[in-house]
């Protein structure tokens, strides 16, 4: 790729750059914090590149959470991604060697920047994706081991006390997170689904009903339960509805 190019795809992920950087620190001190070496932040950021994912990890971790509540968490963390790939297949039929890569690397932001984005005029759909999906994690991996090796400073200085509550930014992202998908889609009842059977496996807990090793699991599985039960019946009656309107045409 020549300069040109790249400089292209340095502009258009220059936004990426500062909230990736914002959002990675945090997550370096995070997992610094929690007891692991500040490599581990890095490793995860080159292998696992989740974002929010990340978080929830090292979180589990901290908690001794068992393997089946990590997978699954991180699933339904981590399914939209899912769709986002099946809106690409076009997109990515010429990408060639770079297709594994940017599949790997399909964050919301690169998502966001790859579909709201023109390819430049003369460059190969491959290398210029491949540069945009780099650089954004690059960018997040910088902002990451930024986090960590602060972390270690802090704590070789005794003023790691003072990192008391930097794991509420996982909080803190999924509330922005939320508050946004409900301003897109504004549809409550997913959220307030998801407060209910929270709340409600907290109860659980606290009355002796409920391991606490399991709110997540039981959570999980009781807003789903929720959600298909006070959706199930609209979304079969309006998929009956498209299959008559096509047996008419």
């Amino acid at each position: 790729m020549n300069r040109y190019l790249f400089r292209q795809a340095f502009t258009i992920t220059t936004p990426v750059l500062f909230g990736y950087i914002a959002i990675g620190i945090p997550f370096g001190l995070m997992t610094v914090n929690a007891g692991y070496p500040w490599w581990v932040a890095l490793i995860m950021s080159l292998t696992m590149y989740a974002g929010a994912g990340q978080y929830i990890a090292v979180g589990l971790f901290a908690v001794g959470a068992r393997l089946p509540e990590i997978l699954i968490t991180e699933l339904f963390v981590n399914i939209r991604h899912i769709v986002y790939g099946l809106s690409l297949i076009t997109r990515f039929k010429e990408t060639g060697r770079w297709k594994p890569y940017l599949i790997f690397a399909l964050t919301d932001e690169t998502y966001a920047i790859l579909t709201g984005t023109d390819l430049p005029k003369g460059a190969e759909p491959g290398p210029f994706y491949g540069t945009v999906a780099l650089l954004d994690q690059l960018y997040w991996g910088t902002g990451s081991v930024i986090g960590a090796l602060a972390c270690r400073v802090l704590q070789h200085y005794d003023l790691a006390q003072y990192l008391t509550g930097v794991d509420f930014a996982l909080t803190a992202l999924f509330v922005v997170l939320l508050v946004e998908q409900i301003r897109k889609s504004h549809d409550i009842v997913p959220p307030l689904a998801g407060l209910a059977t929270c709340a409600a496996c907290v109860a659980l807990c606290k009355a002796g009903m409920l391991p606490s090793s399991n709110i997540i699991l039981a959570a999980i599985a009781l807003g789903i339960a929720v959600i298909v039960l006070a959706r199930g019946r609209n979304f079969f009656l309006a998929r009956e509805s498209s299959a008559c309107t096509e047996d008419e045409k």
